[in-house]
């Protein structure tokens, strides 16, 4: 590594440690607390609760516009991240100032937007900034001070608000000092101008999940594992927060069983799973990580006492840490150079288009199916997906194409 890329990975890994203080904070608003705050306090129905846990979902869909838009506008791709960490402080401070349910509901939406309307662009920003060689080890590293402000947030929030959701305002000014450090720390974060396609669509980087057979079969098995997933995550705060499932835990005993307990699991195993990502088969690593998913959902949606929703929290927990850092990063892997950002884009689309419609399918399901019976539904949709995986471990250390396909396809 030469001096000026060295030090272009000091200055990105010093500013991405307080964005990743941020970003704990705000993991928690999408998994835990704004959905709280929908069913304690708003007492909001099925297609609201829905809406709100697919917030972040409509930013990923709009992953590949938002590419494009930067690319053609000329910023880099830090600089672009910084401008929407702003917009989601602008908006959660307008659902504090305005306590009603339809704006709480779209504001929760575009919130979330803002954040991970992003990841592409940081995608390429690690891609640019971290050595290829010791990407998972860096990333993980950031990534394990996100998990660990998570868990010590969800827990002190938790215990704060056990009782008074009423406070709700108060916990939304947080958020919005979150977002505002996030983006202060990305504006300081060099990194290039994206490069895009002179007169093309904004969603024309979807073309390389159609030229890619690689890319393609790896998203369509994240799609199936991604949607049971996503289907669960919002029933874990449902099952534990309803009276009509039996359990009605308070605010804190279910921050602890979904913010504490998994994230402490993924700080101690985040750096396992950096180091394997960057030395072993992707695809290994990828159905290793579906199994402990699988595993994870049965057993929380099938225990009812409280050591099994603990273990159900742990395998949950230890599967997300490693699952992170290949969603966040897999990419990197396969990508042509020049096409990284554009690779993520597609890949958080289709994550986007899996998390808008998997909260609001589990909720309808909820309705007439029992808990339970969605737990073995989910787990069969990732064990299909990882059967599709296994014909592709021979490709799992691909080398990377030097341009995409697709470049060789007329118009």
């Amino acid at each position: 590594m030469n001096e000026e890329n060295a030090s272009r990975t000091a200055i990105t890994y010093r500013y991405e440690k307080w964005r990743a203080i941020a970003a704990g904070v705000l993991e928690t608003a999408g998994t835990t607390f704004l959905l709280l705050i929908a069913v304690r306090y708003f007492h909001a129905g099925a297609l609201a609760k829905g809406l709100v846990a697919s917030g972040g979902s409509l930013g990923l869909m709009l992953g590949p516009a938002v590419v494009s838009m930067v690319a053609r506008l000329g910023w880099s791709s830090s600089r672009a991240a910084a401008l929407l960490a702003g917009v989601g402080a602008g908006v959660v401070l307008l659902m504090a100032a305005l306590p009603f349910l339809p704006v709480f509901v779209v504001g929760s939406m575009l919130g979330m937007t803002a954040t991970s309307a992003a990841i592409p662009l940081l995608t390429q920003m690690y891609h640019e900034n971290y050595p290829e060689k010791a990407r998972g080890k860096i990333f993980s590293k950031t990534v394990m001070i996100r998990i660990a402000v998570a868990a010590a947030f969800s827990q002190l929030a938790g215990q704060a608000f056990s009782g008074r959701i009423e406070k709700f305002q108060s916990l939304l000014l947080i958020f919005a000092a979150a977002f505002a450090v996030a983006a202060f720390s990305l504006a300081r974060i060099p990194t290039k101008p994206l490069v895009g396609d002179e007169g093309s669509h904004p969603f024309r980087a979807l073309r390389f999940a159609y030229n890619d057979r690689i890319f393609r079969q790896t998203l369509i098995a994240w799609m199936l594992m991604g949607f049971a997933n996503l289907m669960m995550i919002p029933m874990r705060v449902e099952m534990l927060a309803n009276p009509k499932y039996g359990i009605a835990l308070n605010v804190g005993q279910i921050a602890f069983l979904t913010g504490v307990v998994p994230n402490v699991a993924r700080i101690l195993l985040s750096p396992l799973w950096g180091w394997l990502f960057d030395r072993a088969n992707f695809f290994v690593l990828r159905v290793v990580l579906n199994c402990g998913f699988a595993i994870g959902i049965l057993t929380f949606f099938t225990s009812s006492d409280m050591t099994g929703l603990v273990i159900g929290a742990i395998v949950f927990g230890i599967s997300n840490a490693g699952g992170d850092i290949a969603w966040s990063l897999w990419v990197t892997k396969f990508a042509p150079e020049n096409r990284v950002a554009d690779y993520m884009s597609v890949h958080t689309f289709f994550t986007g288009v899996r998390g808008l419609l998997a909260p609001i399918t589990a909720f309808q399901l909820a309705k007439t199916l029992e808990l339970t019976t969605l737990g073995w539904i989910a787990a069969g949709l990732i064990v299909l997906a990882s059967v599709l995986l296994l014909p592709e471990i021979k490709f799992g250390k691909r080398a990377k194409a030097k341009e995409p396909l697709v470049e060789e396809v007329s118009e």
